[in-house]
């Protein structure tokens, strides 16, 4: 197979590009490194082609290798016919491959096997020749053999079926066929195994759909009612459309001594060896897809959760809100350290709200804080009614936001939290964390794994290693669109850079307590275990602010770093200007970006990106993405009534909605049907995570803590 044609084919990109992509990748060069410094060889492909192409790539090199070993394995029993050949390595898919290999692969015992044993093989073919003249059971009594276990011609004839079936069901063919058949006009079909039983699953008890059109979050939900032991699901084939095409192959003649023998051998064949088979592949597969469709969408969603814009210069008050223990506050300034921690009991049962409110008030006044980052979790209601009191005692301008705390917990506890604050307990550690997210989402949700964060769905269902390779390029792929910079990065942080493996990262945190901050990009190579790959793998994401070359401030790159000082020389202008953010208005005296890029020895597109970087040294790309709603008063889900409209953020999309926070402590769910008003296939074609909105409420069911909104307003 030529695997080059067939990504190119696939992705719908050149065969240069394709090719390009794949050797830098077989160099060991990265996902990020790729798309934002080596554009002029892959013709500028994104991240997202790119990590397509990696996946693909894998699977079909994979695909190769196990044509070879399957190849090999026919080769050593004699049986590999030139015709096999060519089928096995025109396979495009591994079941195809699998398929093929069925008949000849090591088989433990069956009724097939024992009955060649006991010689029953050439009845077996006279039979599927339909050449029989005499009647069937005369032809078999030749095959009596007490000594083999063969008594009877019946038990001839019983032998022979179970050595047909095996070859019926090992007939790639055969099974391709019935495969299409399921996929094509089977229905899955779930009921309850307790009908009076309350679950979430209700609406599966009794459950009918094609396999064709079953939706993906269906697929997932069905699974996890299964293995709960509240569902029995299965595969309903159009079976008597599959026997009559097995009946139809098999019986090429009309003989009535092997007819109907055969027409029961369709059967069996199909009872016992092919449909069990062929209900688990669809099942598998069906999963697969919906995994890989979810996976899509918690990516997609945890990228635009990444990318929110910091909040910064301001001094943030974190407040994990809790009842019988107490809410943990933690101030940070606008640099994210810890200036303050305390504990104050104004929920239940202590009740103590006049005492809270003085705290309160001696920190905002003492540390001039700003912003207050409430945590969504426990008592987040109660504790949003005192803020809103306070702020209205107050004179000072603060204002406060609800944040998602999921994975907050997670990270409180574990080991990293620890290190970064010993002396801290876990909920200290979480209103700093509160705050911190607020200052710089990206810097702090990367210490938590990215399946705690909450923006997915049946995330614990799926294929761990697959989930966490996907939402690990995410989280990747963000980290290094935004940069980090060198002197401040957590290991964490670091340890998402293009070429910097966990160990790396903490050998740079320790360089710098060790030598002091850097002052250069160069001193990289000063760390342990940091060669010239890492280096050139990374330094164009790492920025150092003040540092000795105002070129390592910004994303080019030190390879670039003389074409850039000749591009600023040719228009007049120097390395101090690029310092006192004085080159703004560079890209408008280039009018020929083509040769100026051949007499700087550079690619256009390089050119293009270094200029870009130059009128905005260190460009935040987070700075384009909606910023958070601040709030100063609260809402209450009483409050709401049939009609209203309200602005929201979007918290997580899924593939029937999304789910919006109207500052109401309950997430209200825009149905897919609800966003707009022309069809669409997944609501990520209207809105992001992170996206803010305006909605109108549809209804509210307090009972069941339920708000249906609609976005057609």
């Amino acid at each position: 197979m030529d695997i080059i044609a067939k990504l190119s084919g696939e992705l719908g990109i050149q065969r240069t590009q394709t090719e390009a992509a794949v050797k830098l990748i077989d160099e060991g060069n990265t996902i990020p490194f790729i798309a934002r410094y080596r554009k002029e060889a892959t013709g500028a492909l994104n991240d997202e082609v790119l990590r397509n192409l990696f996946e693909r790539l894998t699977y079909l090199r994979n695909l190769e290798e196990r044509k070879e070993t399957v190849l090999a394995g026919i080769e050593e029993q004699g049986k590999l016919t030139e015709e096999l050949r060519a089928q096995i390595l025109a396979a495009e898919t591994m079941v195809l491959v699998e398929d093929l290999y069925r008949p000849y692969k090591p088989k433990r015992r069956t009724r097939a096997t024992i009955a060649k044993e006991k010689g029953l093989e050439p009845l077996a073919n006279v039979i599927v020749l339909q050449m029989i003249k005499t009647p069937l059971l005369e032809e078999a009594a030749k095959y009596i053999d007490g000594e083999k276990g063969v008594e009877t011609a019946e038990d001839a004839v019983a032998g022979a079926k179970d050595i047909i079936a095996e070859a019926v069901s090992d007939e790639a063919d055969y099974r391709t066929r019935v495969r299409e058949l399921t996929m094509k006009k089977g229905r899955i079909v779930s009921a309850a195994k307790d009908a009076d039983a309350e679950s979430v699953y209700e609406m599966y008890y009794e459950f009918d759909e094609p396999v064709a059109k079953l939706a993906g979050h269906r697929i997932l939900a069905l699974n996890r009612g299964e293995s709960e032991k509240f569902l029995t699901v299965k595969v309903e084939a159009p079976t008597e459309e599959i026997l009559r095409y097995l009946e139809h192959q098999m019986i090429t003649r009309d003989n009535p001594e092997t007819s109907p023998v055969l027409k029961e051998v369709a059967a069996d064949a199909y009872d016992r060896l092919i449909a069990p088979a062929i209900e688990r592949e669809i099942r598998n597969s069906l999963t697969e897809r919906a995994e890989d469709g979810a996976i899509k969408v918690f990516g997609k969603n945890l990228e635009q959760l990444l990318m929110q814009p910091p909040i910064a210069g301001q001094v943030v008050l974190g407040w994990d809100p809790a009842f019988r223990t107490g809410c943990k506050l933690a101030v940070v300034d606008s640099t994210g350290k810890v200036l303050d921690t305390t504990v104050i009991y104004p929920t239940a049962p202590q009740n103590k709200v006049e005492e809270a409110k003085r705290t309160l008030k001696n920190l905002i006044a003492k540390y001039h804080v700003t912003l207050i980052s409430l945590g969504n979790g426990t008592a987040s209601r109660e504790s949003e009614q005192v803020i809103v009191e306070l702020l209205k005692e107050i004179s000072a301008k603060v204002q406060y936001i609800i944040v998602n705390e999921a994975g907050a917990s997670v990270y409180s506890a574990s080991k990293l939290a620890t290190e970064e604050f010993p002396n801290f307990d876990v909920g200290q550690r979480s209103a700093a964390s509160m705050a911190r997210r607020l200052q710089d989402p990206l810097a702090e949700l990367v210490k938590i794994d990215p399946k705690s964060i909450g923006v997915g769905q049946y995330q614990h269902d799926m294929n761990q290693k697959k989930l966490s390779e996907a939402l690990g390029g995410v989280v990747e792929d963000c980290v290094n669109k935004v940069g980090v910079d060198l002197n401040t990065a957590s290991a964490s942080l670091l340890e998402y850079i293009s070429g910097i493996s966990k160990a790396v990262a903490k050998n740079i945190v320790t360089y710098r307590e060790e030598n002091g901050r850097f002052v250069s990009r160069a001193g990289l190579l000063k760390v342990a275990k940091l060669g010239p790959k890492a280096y050139e793998q990374c330094a164009g994401f790492l920025r150092i602010g003040d540092g000795k070359n105002p070129l390592d401030a910004t994303g080019v790159h030190p390879e670039s770093y003389e074409a850039t000082k000749a591009l600023l020389g040719k228009l007049g202008y120097s390395l101090e200007d690029v310092k006192n953010r004085s080159v703004e208005g560079i890209s408008k005296k280039i009018s020929d970006y083509k040769r100026l890029a051949e007499e700087l020895g550079v690619g256009e597109l390089t050119l293009r990106d270094i200029v870009k970087e130059l009128e905005k040294p260190g460009r935040d790309p987070r700075e384009d993405m909606p910023k958070p709603i601040l709030r100063s008063d609260v809402l209450d889900m009483k409050d709401l009534t049939p009609g209203m409209t309200l602005k929201g953020t979007v918290r997580n999309v899924i593939d029937f909605g999304a789910f919006v926070d109207i500052g109401v402590h309950q997430d209200g769910l825009v149905h897919i049907s609800q966003m707009c008003d022309k069809f669409i296939k997944h609501p990520l074609e209207v809105v992001s995570v992170g996206d803010i909105v305006e909605v109108k409420v549809m209804s509210v069911d307090l009972k069941k803590q339920r708000i249906q909104l609609t976005m057609k307003l």
